[in-house]
């Protein structure tokens, strides 16, 4: 009996294990030519969605992977290069049901750059569609990550975590510009994330239908990261110097009416949301998929808060548009918010 279901099962494989027959090597272009004389070597196969996953230990390949496999993909976990060749060649099989397919490659697997680039070059010139998603995230957050589950970094399993991610940035920083697709999971939750990945790679329901992400965020916690657009809020009475409001937040209408005490925020309103009003359709009829709204005041907990509040209460009845609201550091009690 054949062991292959279990040498899959090793390679990290969730899905199917049906052993299709593996030809050796890729087939050449004119293996099958269509009567208009187009090589489509691959014209039979029913992959139609291949992604691979690449991007800096800790930055969210797992989730990533999460992603897709809840979609339905044929999902391969840490993959080196020098397999996926061998694994699409099952994918594209005669006998392969696979339709979409997710890969995560791991950068343990030697020349990395040059072995990845090679393999993509052989996906377009055979015609195959592919996708490459990178995910990226800042030292500190890299730090912070590895620290909190008390995990080695796989490139330094004898030394400290900051060499790890040295020596993983100067291998990986290169393969950004293979990507299709690349996001910064700094400061993003896990399921903030998983949004984030889901309406960039997966169909949406109605297609035309804009995911508008409304982020609170406090400047001295550091940058707002993959915003479109960036709001500071900061010329705004601020509840922080007021000792019964100093607590609360945002969500609160105590902070709200302490904001709009001066008038400038209505008047802030009556210039942002005619021009809101101009854009969000504009980007829906492009078929942008994603628009991230980052708000930002000091410490963001009660300016950004309440804003992103009343711009996602605003836009959340639109047909075309599909609104949701995050605060990055309303838990934050620093000083200075």
């Amino acid at each position: 009996m054949s062991d292959e279901p279990e040498r899959l099962k090793d390679m990290g494989v969730k899905g199917p294990t049906r052993r299709p027959r593996l030809r050796l090597g890729w087939r050449s272009r004119e293996a099958e030519v269509a009567t208009d004389g187009a090589a489509r070597p691959y014209a039979e196969t029913r992959l139609e969605d291949l992604v691979v996953i690449t991007g800096y230990s800790g930055a969210g390949k797992s989730t990533a992977m999460n992603v897709f496999e809840d979609a339905g993909y044929f999902c391969v976990d840490n993959l080196p290069p020098a397999m996926i060749r061998a694994l699409v060649e099952l994918f594209v099989h005669e006998g392969s049901k696979v339709e979409r397919a997710a890969v995560v490659s791991d950068v343990r697997g030697g020349d990395y750059f040059e072995a990845l680039r090679a393999v993509l070059e052989d996906l377009d010139a055979l015609g195959l569609r592919h996708r490459v998603l990178f995910l990226d995230a800042s030292d500190d957050a890299l730090l912070t990550r590895f620290q909190e589950t008390r995990r080695r970094h796989p490139l330094a399993q004898t030394s400290t975590v900051e060499r790890g991610i040295a020596s993983e940035r100067a291998v990986l920083e290169p393969i950004k510009g293979l990507a299709d697709v690349v996001i910064d999971s700094t400061g993003l939750k896990a399921h903030m994330l998983r949004r984030r990945i889901a309406d960039e790679f997966l169909p949406r329901v109605p297609a035309s239908k804009l995911a508008v992400s409304l982020e609170s965020f406090g400047f001295k916690h550091g940058p707002a990261r993959d915003a479109d657009m960036v709001l500071d809020v900061r010329f705004l009475p601020n509840p922080h110097y007021e000792p019964e409001l100093r607590p609360l937040t945002g969500h609160d209408q105590s902070v709200v009416d302490y904001v709009c005490r001066a008038g400038q925020l209505e008047a802030f309103y009556g210039r942002l949301e005619p021009l809101l009003d101009f854009l969000l359709p504009r980007y829906v009829a492009e078929g942008k998929a994603h628009l991230t709204i980052a708000i930002g005041c000091t410490g963001g907990r009660h300016r950004s808060v309440a804003i992103a509040e009343h711009l996602a209460e605003r836009y959340r009845g639109h047909d075309d548009l599909d609104v949701a609201v995050a605060h990055r550091d309303i838990d934050e009690r620093a000083r200075g918010a």
